[in-house]
């Protein structure tokens, strides 16, 4: 494999593996096994888009439309809070939630929406992939395998987190555990939307 292929995989691989709003919703669907193929498409060809366009060159769009971000940033703190409070009231529901959650499957629309919402409103996913990625991309020569590699890697973290949340299955059966995953979920999210808030 060649030096830009890797270092796009490596790169791109580290940038979302920080744990986020994304993340912490496809670890959840993950668990409950549903929607999880449609789900990790969405996000690696989500990611795709953001990546390609960056290294082609579509990072400008920030200096050329100073308003972008800061709509971005209050639209993503505004739906971080309130899934953030949401997931909190699950957590505090406890049992009955569970029962809930296990009696009623999330449509695939009410699924999809959220995981694009977690997607393309957040300032922080324009700032690594079309921004940053693109940025380090103009280093190589070859950035069509940075390219290649930066996009690979998306696949296969979303989809090994998307399925591999099965391995935690036997963990989770325990009403408490889907609590404890709730609540870490909310205080990621309010601190995500916090931290967009302040910036």
């Amino acid at each position: 494999m060649s030096a830009p292929l890797i270092a796009g995989f490596v790169l791109s691989f580290s940038l979302i593996l920080a744990i986020g709003a994304q993340n912490a919703f496809i670890l959840r669907q993950g668990l409950r096994r549903e929607h999880v193929f449609i789900l990790c498409l969405t996000c690696a060809v989500s990611d795709a888009i953001l990546i390609t366009a960056g290294i082609a060159g579509f990072g400008t769009l920030a200096q050329a439309a100073p308003w972008f971000e800061t709509v971005m940033r209050f639209g993503g703190a505004a739906f971080l809070t309130w899934y953030g409070l949401r997931s909190l009231w699950s957590a505090w529901q406890g049992g009955a939630a569970m029962e809930l959650g296990e009696s009623q499957r999330t449509s695939q629309r009410s699924a999809m929406l959220t995981v694009l919402a977690f997607t393309w409103l957040n300032p922080h996913v324009y700032l690594d992939t079309v921004v940053l990625i693109g940025s380090i991309s103009a280093q190589y020569e070859d950035r069509f395998s940075f390219a290649i590699g930066a996009v690979t890697s998306s696949f296969v973290f979303f989809f090994t987190l998307g399925y591999g949340a099965r391995i935690l299955s036997p963990f989770f059966a325990r009403p408490r555990a889907w609590q404890v995953l709730d609540a870490l979920i909310g205080i990621v999210m309010l601190g995500i939307a916090w931290k967009l808030l302040v910036m």
